[in-house]
């Protein structure tokens, strides 16, 4: 079977990851083409992998050669790329947020339901093994019904403040991965939110209208009850833990470590750091990702919806509101 060609839109950090993870060891794929609106990052991927680059990104979606497309460009670009996506009957895989605003996620929404196109949302924590297996306990009855699910989220350091301008903020950048997990944990909507918040690390991020440090509860359709605390800034690395409990116990996944070994001394136990950043934190659960979209590319159907992609931007909005009206928000309220 031919591999599935992939163009990649989007050069940056997360891009050229994506991009050398399909080519060099994502089974079944390949980049076709690389484009990036900054000539210099283009280029540069494009000499690294050997792969043709394209000077703007209607090349990529119109060459015969491509058969899916890889949107990871800036946040604001999503959709045009993802319409255009439609346009050219191109498999689209497309980084999280979809959008900041509800309307331009719905107008991509119908634009790639109306084309038929497989579409994949770039929330890779479903893919991570550890996740994925508090995921199973809970589908597969194991823990009864489910009461409570915690996630902590923390960032070894806060992003630059140019990025801030154009993230969404904590709630749509940060956070929305655990909305999304919240809802793969549970397998339940979203019902209602009251998040707190405040600036702990960096005043400047309040200059920038952004909160560094929240703690959010969210009531599920189901009656659980999900608690998510965030930090821009964890000092001993990037901590990423879930854990799910239930009428019939619990299960949770914890962090790797940079390595498995450990010193005993009469000073006590010393071992290794966790990872630093999700460059290192989730190399597995990209793999999975990618080898999950190949499939959805040859017609397999998508484990992570436009409907995953669109839920968790509601529940960051409602989140928001939370935090401005000091009150819980009804997921009604937001649309």
């Amino acid at each position: 079977m031919s591999p599935v060609r992939i163009g990649v839109l989007g050069c940056g950090r997360i891009g050229r990851m994506h991009a050398e993870l399909i080519h060099r060891r994502v089974p079944g794929a390949e980049v076709a083409a690389v484009y990036d609106v900054v000539d210099s990052a283009s280029a540069a991927l494009a000499e690294d992998l050997g792969v043709p680059r394209a000077s703007m990104p209607g090349r990529v979606f119109e060459a015969d050669d491509v058969d899916a497309v890889a949107i990871c460009t800036s946040t604001h670009t999503h959709i045009d790329l993802l319409t255009a996506a439609a346009e050219a009957g191109k498999a689209a895989f497309v980084e999280k947020p979809l959008a900041l605003d509800l309307a331009d996620v719905d107008r991509g929404i119908a634009a790639a339901e109306a084309a038929g196109i497989p579409v994949q949302v770039g929330f890779n924590r479903r893919f991570d093994p550890s996740h994925r297996y508090v995921r199973q306990r809970v589908a597969g009855g194991d823990l009864g019904d489910v009461h409570l699910v915690r996630v902590s989220s923390r960032d070894p350091e806060p992003p630059p403040l140019r990025y801030l301008d154009e993230s969404g903020g904590i709630f749509c950048d940060m956070t929305i991965h655990d909305f999304d997990m919240i809802r793969f944990i549970t397998g339940s909507e979203v019902a209602e939110v009251y998040a707190t918040g405040g600036v702990l690390i960096d005043d400047a991020i309040k200059d920038a209208g952004d909160l560094d440090t929240a703690v959010i509860v969210c009531t599920h359709d189901n009656g659980a009850i999900s608690a998510i605390d965030n930090s821009r800034q964890a000092v001993y690395g990037y901590d990423q833990r879930v854990e799910a409990f239930g009428s019939a116990g619990m299960a949770a996944s914890d962090n790797p470590l940079t390595a498995t070994a450990v010193a005993r001394t009469a000073d006590g136990f010393h071992g290794p750091t966790l990872p630093y950043f999700f460059l290192e934190r989730y190399i597995p659960s990209y793999l999975a990702e990618w080898a999950a979209f190949v499939a959805v590319a040859e017609g397999a159907p998508s484990p992570v919806t436009l409907a995953d992609g669109r839920a968790p931007l509601v529940i960051g909005l409602a989140a928001w509101r939370s935090v401005r009206e000091r009150r819980p928000v009804h997921i009604s309220e937001i649309g």
